[in-house]
C-alpha cells in the first residue's frame, strides 16, 4: 500500500482529497490539527508518532524531523544501497507529501506580534517538501490545493503521477519555499534596520499574465509584492478589460502624483499619458479640479489615465464619459456615476483608497543582469523650507502656486519643467536631454497663459538660459533646487527683470 503524508495549514479541499486518496489505495499519515480534521471526517489516519516512534514535542516544533520520515522520502528506490539502508533501519517508504506552510505572510498582514511571527516560521513543512521535491523521481509532492484535482486525475489515469508532472510539482515547491524564506528574511532584516543587506532576495506573486509588454512582440506578466497597500496591485477593478502592461505603468504614475495631494485639503484630479502628467488640477470641488486638469491639455488626455482623490459623482462622470479614457481610478463611484461610466464596455474603473499605507518603501528598477534599489522619493518641501534668493520676494499666494508646481514636476521624467497657475498645469516638458529644451516644450504648450504663471524645475539650472526663456514668456516666479556653481547667473537674470526665484535645496531626478 502506498503512503501519503498530509500536514496542512490551509485545509481547503483536504478532506475530499484525502478521501479520494484512500479510495485509490493510499494509507494516510498525518500530524496535529490536520490529523484531527481527517479523523473527524471519518478518514482513517496514522499519526506521525507511529512512524517516528517518537512523541511530538515542544508544542509541535519537533515532530517530523526524523530519519523515519526523511529516509522514507529521500530513498533513491533504484539504488540497492539506499534500499538496504531502508530495510536495515526499519524505515518505510513515503510516496506522497501534501504540505502547505504555516501562515507567516497572513500573520504579517494582520499585524501579528514578533513572537507570533516567529511561531509561524515553519521548519518541518519546508524540510519535508524539499526532501520530497528533491526525490521527485519517485515521490509526488503537493504544496498547492489547486493541484489536488490534477494529482487525483493522474493517479486514476496512469496508476500514479507521471514523472513530468512530479517534476512540475517539485519546481513549484522550490518556488514556494524560496518565496517563504525570502519573506521571513525581509521581515527580520527590516526589523534590524538593515536597508541594503549583502544578499537581497525579493519575492513577488503573480497577479496576472499580460497579453504583451510595452509592444506586441514583448511578453509580460504582472507580479506584486506579498504586502500590498496604496498601489495598483492593491486597487480593485470594478469594470472593463484586463489591465495591460502600459496601463499598469501609467496608472502607477497617476497614483504617485495623486499621493502628493494627500493632505492638501483640496479636490485633486491627475491625468497621465505615458507615465507623465498631461494635466493636474486641484480645486474646491471635484468638478473644479477636473475642469482644470482637462483644460490643461485636452488633446493629450485622449486615451489617458485619470485618478482622483474623491468619490466620482454624476457631474464628473458625465464629463469623463465624453472622452476615450483607458482607466479611471478613484476612492469610489456613486451608483449613478458607475452606471454612466459602465456604458463604455472597455474602460477600466478602479477603486483605491488614497489613505492606505504604502507598505514597500523601496523602489526596484531592473537593469541588464541586475537591479537598482532605492528609497521611494517621499521628499517633501514646505513653505518654511524655501529659500528666496532674489530681490523680489514671492507672496503667500505665489508660494502656494510654486509648491503646487513643485509637487507635479517631482513626478515628471527628467529633465523636467512644469508651467502652472491657479492650481493647474499649463505646460509640461518631460524627459529632455537638456533643461532649456524641456522649458521650451512647457512654455510653448502654455503659450499666452505663461504670462504671470509659475515655472518649476526638478533640478538646478546649469546656465541662465532657462531663466531667460521664462522671462521671454512672462513667468512671474520660479522654483528650483539650486546648487549649481553658476546659480548666481540665474539669480542675476531674475533680479534684472524683477521676478522671484526660490530654492528648495532638494532635487527630484526621475528616470
Amino acid at each position: 500500500m502506498k503512503r501519503a503524508l498530509i500536514s496542512v495549514s490551509d485545509k481547503t479541499g483536504i478532506i475530499e482529497f484525502a478521501k479520494e486518496l484512500v479510495t485509490l489505495g493510499y494509507e494516510i499519515i498525518s500530524t496535529g490539527g490536520t490529523k484531527k480534521s481527517l479523523d473527524e471526517a471519518g478518514i482513517k489516519t496514522m499519526g506521525i508518532s507511529d512512524v517516528t516512534k517518537f512523541p511530538e514535542m515542544m508544542d509541535g516544533r519537533v515532530k517530523t524531523l526524523h530519519p523515519n520520515v526523511h529516509g522514507g522520502l529521500l530513498c533513491v528506490r533504484d539504488n540497492p544501497e539506499h534500499m538496504k539502508d531502508l530495510v536495515d533501519n526499519h524505515i518505510e517508504l513515503i510516496d506522497m507529501v501534501v504540505v502547505n506552510l504555516y501562515p507567516f505572510k497572513e500573520t504579517l498582514k494582520k499585524g501579528g506580534t514578533h513572537e507570533e511571527l516567529i511561531e509561524n516560521i515553519d521548519i518541518g513543512g519546508p524540510s519535508m517538501l524539499r526532501s520530497a521535491a528533491k526525490n521527485h523521481k519517485f515521490v509526488t509532492v503537493c504544496v498547492d490545493p489547486a493541484d489536488y484535482q490534477r494529482v487525483l486525475e493522474e493517479i486514476k489515469e496512469n496508476g500514479d503521477t507521471t514523472l513530468e508532472f512530479r517534476c512540475e510539482l517539485a519546481a513549484k515547491v522550490f518556488r514556494t519555499t524560496a518565496a517563504y524564506d525570502a519573506l521571513i528574511a525581509q521581515y527580520l532584516t527590516s526589523k534590524l534596520g538593515i536597508e541594503y543587506p549583502e544578499k537581497l532576495t525579493l519575492t513577488y506573486e503573480k497577479v496576472q499574465g499580460l497579453r504583451y509588454g510595452e509592444n506586441p512582440h514583448q511578453t509580460a506578466a504582472f507580479y506584486a509584492t506579498p504586502m500590498t497597500g496604496y498601489s495598483i496591485a492593491g486597487a480593485k477593478q470594478l469594470h472593463g478589460k484586463e489591465l495591460s502592461y502600459n496601463n499598469i505603468q501609467d496608472a502607477n504614475g497617476a497614483i504617485e502624483i495623486l499621493r502628493e495631494f494627500l493632505n492638501s485639503g483640496k479636490s485633486a484630479v491627475v491625468a497621465v499619458k505615458h507615465t507623465n502628467p498631461c494635466g493636474v488640477g486641484i480645486g474646491n470641488s471635484l468638478k473644479e479640479a477636473w475642469d482644470r486638469a482637462y483644460s490643461a491639455d485636452p488633446i493629450s488626455i485622449f486615451g489617458g489615465i485619470v485618478a482622483t482623490n474623491e468619490v466620482i459623482d454624476t457631474e464628473v462622470a458625465n464629463e469623463l464619459h465624453k472622452l476615450f479614457l483607458e482607466i479611471v481610478i478613484a476612492p469610489g463611484f456613486t451608483d449613478e456615476a458607475l452606471e454612466i461610466l459602465k456604458a463604455k464596455k472597455n474602460i477600466r474603473l478602479m477603486t483605491l483608497d488614497i489613505n492606505q499605507e504604502i507598505y514597500n518603501k523601496k523602489k526596484v528598477v531592473g537593469v541588464n543582469d541586475g537591479i537598482l534599489i532605492q528609497d521611494i522619493d517621499f521628499g517633501e518641501v514646505k513653505a518654511e523650507d524655501l529659500v528666496c534668493v532674489t530681490e523680489t520676494k514671492p507672496s503667500a499666494e505665489d508660494i502656494e502656486e510654486l509648491l503646487f508646481g513643485w509637487k507635479v514636476v517631482k513626478n515628471v521624467k527628467s529633465n523636467a519643467i512644469v508651467v502652472s497657475k491657479n492650481n493647474q498645469t499649463l505646460g509640461v516638458g518631460a524627459g529632455q536631454m537638456n533643461r532649456v529644451g524641456a522649458a521650451k516644450i512647457a512654455l510653448e504648450q502654455a503659450g499666452e497663459k505663461s504670462k504671470g504663471a509659475y515655472l518649476s524645475s526638478d533640478a538646478f539650472f546649469p546656465m541662465p538660459d532657462t531663466v531667460q526663456l521664462a522671462i521671454e514668456y512672462g513667468i512671474k516666479a520660479i522654483i528650483q533646487p539650486g546648487g549649481s556653481i553658476k546659480d548666481q547667473l540665474s539669480i542675476d537674470e531674475c533680479n534684472k527683470h524683477g521676478i522671484a526665484m526660490v530654492f528648495t535645496k532638494m532635487r527630484h531626478f526621475k528616470h
